[in-house]
């Protein structure tokens, strides 16, 4: 039976050892987190909040100091291996070898992964169709457009068929239109495949609009969650934004999260 959470951490604690007289760094400090399967989260915090930790621990990218997550059902730590078979990663930079074409890197992406020649062929081939990518399939991917590569990117993420897709910060740079087609695919990816997507964003109408839920992580803890509805009348909000200014507690420059 699959686990209701997809994502479930208790108790997160990440310290990063000081050096040359600065004191160490907890980046996490004390984090619960649940992520229910098959729904699309959304993680906002200012920058230091600890999302990209709590990401970086949820991947297997680094060991939590204490505490403990499971992803898919697996154990971070005693189950790493597991866990990276059953997720898709896009980061904020590209992963794709820009003198490849969009093909080329999808087809090495899914043999390094362990696939066949003919499967990672004709995987290849679906997600350059599903990603609206076949016309530039054949083109150089240094060549082409930040949109056209940041589809690419979400491409890749996908060539294992992920349970859970992370993606960090999946439309900064993108014009209105591509962010809107980004938008649509990835609210796709929970209601017609069932894969539970973890994502962090600034754009707090892009959380608004995707998220079945957000959580707002500041000072390494998760200071609330709910559906953006439901966090928006619980402090008399018109917007995500009013429930971000309410509980991320520091000030910094509202702007960049427009």
């Amino acid at each position: 039976m699959p686990p209701t959470f997809a994502v479930e951490a208790t108790g997160l604690v990440k310290t990063y050892p000081g050096g040359r007289g600065r004191p160490p760094v907890q980046a996490l400090d004390g984090l619960d987190l649940a992520v229910p399967a098959g729904t699309v989260h959304g993680l906002l915090g200012p920058n230091g909040a600890g999302k990209t930790t709590t990401t970086k621990v949820l991947t297997t990218l680094c060991a939590p100091t204490a505490g403990s997550a499971t992803v898919a059902g697996f154990d971070v730590s005693r189950e790493a291996d597991a866990v990276r078979r059953a997720i898709g990663y896009v980061s904020q930079g590209t992963g794709a070898d820009p003198l490849l074409t969009p093909r080329e890197n999808l087809v090495m992406t899914s043999r390094l992964r362990g696939a066949s020649r003919s499967a990672a062929s004709a995987r290849a081939d679906e997600l350059l169709e599903r990603m609206g990518l076949h016309d530039e399939a054949g083109r150089r991917t240094g060549t082409l457009s930040g949109g056209t590569r940041r589809r690419l990117d979400v491409a890749l993420g996908l060539v294992d068929a992920p349970r859970v897709l992370f993606l960090d910060e999946p439309t900064t740079g993108l014009d209105p239109e591509a962010r809107a087609a980004m938008w649509q695919e990835i609210r796709s990816f929970a209601v017609d495949d069932d894969v539970t997507v973890l994502l962090t964003t600034h754009y707090l109408e892009e959380a608004d609009r995707l998220a079945d839920a957000v959580s707002i992580i500041d000072h390494g803890r998760v200071v609330t969650t709910g559906t953006p509805a439901s966090l928006k009348e619980g402090i008399g909000a018109d917007s995500l934004e009013g429930v971000y200014l309410h509980y991320a507690g520091r000030a910094w420059d509202a702007a960049a999260i427009r």
